[in-house]
Order: structure tokens, then sequence, then C-alpha cells
């Protein structure tokens, strides 16, 4: 059976942990600074096995060394969103985070994918790449999944339709300047704008750029949680059954969409292999305009990593 590691046992740790074992994708060890934090949770869940139905072996530990001999890993380590903060202000912080994990990782788990979750995800996705020294097929960010969730969730709600009825596609980075493509989201194949007028259409892209910072606002003390780790486990489950997913992932540009050396939220076809293609959309030059802006934010954002040149 696979091994997945979840680094980071907070509540999208855990619930991506949760999620995974449901979904007997495979054993998982649930790793935290907060050794008590990450055993109790694992034990916790290996505990509601027997009542939903789930067989993973689930264990928890402190040591970041346990990631040795995943296949998938998992990382939510960082610090959360508060009220009033951007994902950008996020970055010094996290950035020490990650640097430690991202060398644990290429260490200990040399062969593994690795699906980053932590803030800023696209610069955060990026670092962890040039640490770990990773082919890009084998390190991705969850955004557009996410996004695309929202998107699909609010279209829903709007229209009075199941969600499994509509298909969203969110390119960009995963932040305010995310880019919802209207042309490319249908109700059971049927485009958007034949149920909902434009100007309510944009403030639904709206709302789905602010969809993090409205939840967060909500809870006051911390951000969202069930739907993130949902989306990455979703993508860990595409990689770790060969299910040849197409979903918006943050991938390594390198040309795709005019655009390299950076991560940015795309199409992709997830597999056995990662990241198996980036499918390249014909965009107008509205969309394009909008996708140089979000690639421009994250460039800012790496430039702010201080990051070596890297090697050619």
């Amino acid at each position: 059976m696979p091994k997945i590691a979840v680094v980071g046992a907070g509540n999208v740790g855990a619930s991506a942990a949760l999620y995974a074992a449901e979904a007997e994708l495979g054993d998982v060890t649930l790793i935290d600074i907060l050794e008590g934090v990450a055993k109790g949770k694992a034990l916790d869940l290996l505990e509601a096995g027997p009542v939903r139905g789930y067989d993973s072996m689930i264990e928890g530990s402190g040591d970041l060394k346990a990631v040795a001999g995943s296949d998938l890993i998992i990382v939510t380590a960082g610090l959360p969103r508060k009220p009033g903060m951007s994902r950008l202000d996020l970055l010094k912080a996290n950035a020490d985070i990650i640097r430690g994990v991202a060398e644990a990782i290429r260490d200990h788990a040399p062969k593994a994918f690795v699906i980053m979750v932590t803030n800023p995800l696209d610069v955060m996705t990026y670092l962890t790449y040039r640490i770990t020294g990773f082919p890009r097929e084998r390190v991705l960010g969850m955004a557009g999944v996410l996004d695309s969730s929202r998107f699909r969730t609010f279209l829903a709600q709007e229209v009075g339709v199941s969600v499994e009825d509509v298909q969203a596609m969110v390119l960009g980075g995963h932040g305010d300047t995310m880019v919802p493509l209207l042309r490319y989201s249908t109700i059971s194949g049927i485009p958007v704008d034949n149920f909902i007028k434009p100007a309510r259409l944009a403030e639904i892209v709206q709302r789905t750029r602010d969809g993090g910072a409205e939840i967060v606002k909500l809870l006051q003390t911390g951000s969202a949680f069930y739907a993130p780790a949902a989306s990455a486990v979703q993508m860990a489950e595409s990689i770790l059954r060969d299910k040849k997913r197409l979903l918006p992932v943050a991938a390594y540009l390198n040309g795709e969409y005019g655009l390299k050396d950076l991560y940015l939220g795309v199409p992709a076809v997830l597999g056995a292999k990662g990241v198996e293609k980036i499918v390249e959309l014909t965009l107008t030059a509205e969309e394009k305009a909008a996708l140089a802006k979000s690639a421009e934010e994250v460039k800012k954002g790496i430039a702010d990593l201080a990051l070596e040149p890297a090697a050619r």
C-alpha cells in the first residue's frame, strides 16, 4: 500500500489525513512539530476506522525524518492567514518553515511526489521545487482545484442546480489575481452565461477571488480547511491511482503560456508520473493580460525569497 505523509497536523493536515484514509489511498503518517498533536490526531483517526469503514494505518510523528519511504507528501505546515493579512504577508514566515520541510523531503523521500498547500501557494511550491531539486513533474501546488470548487459552488447556488453538473476552470496565482475563465465554465456543457447575467457573473467571480478571505473573516481565528484538504487529496488520488484527471493545478512553467521559471495555476493531467501534461488553452487578449498580471505577482514573491540563481 502506498505511504502518504502529511506535514502539518493542523486543521488542513488532519482533514487531509482523514480524507486520504477514507479513500484508502494508502497508509498515512501525520507529522507536526507538536509531536503530541500529530500522534493524538493520528490515533483518533485510526480509532474512527472501524466506524467509518477504512483500513488505512495512521501514525503520528514529531520528526520530519518520518517522511522516509513516502510515495506522496502533502505539505500543509505553516502559519495560517489572519484577518487583514494577504497571502504575500505570509511569505517570509512560511518560507523559513518550508525550507526545513523541503530539505527533509529531499534527504529522506527522494522519490516522492509533493503537493503543496502552504500559502502563499505558488511561491512556496517554487521554493520546494528549488530546494528538493526534484523534476518539475513531481512538485505541484493545490490551488486551482480549490478555487474552481469555490467557483462551482457559487455558480450552482446561483442557478439552483447540482454542483455535480457544474464545471469551471480557474487559472493563475492562488489569491487576489486568480483568473476564473467564464468561457470554460459550464453547466452540463451549457455555458454559464446562458443562466446568469454578466453583472451577476462578475460578482460571483469576485466572490471566488475573495473566497479564502471570506472564510477567514467568518472564522476570525483561522482559515479554510475542509475544501483545501479535499482538493489536495483529489490531486493525490489522481496521481496514486493514475486516474489522468485534468485539473487546474499550480505547475512549473517552462515556456507554456509564454511564461518561464515560475509556478502558476494551469490545467494539467495528473497521473502516475505526476504532472503528465500541461494543457494550453487559447486565451483572449483580456484573459492573457489577467494571467500575465497574476504571474507578475508570483514573480514578486519569488524575488522576495532572494534565492541564488537556478543552475542551468
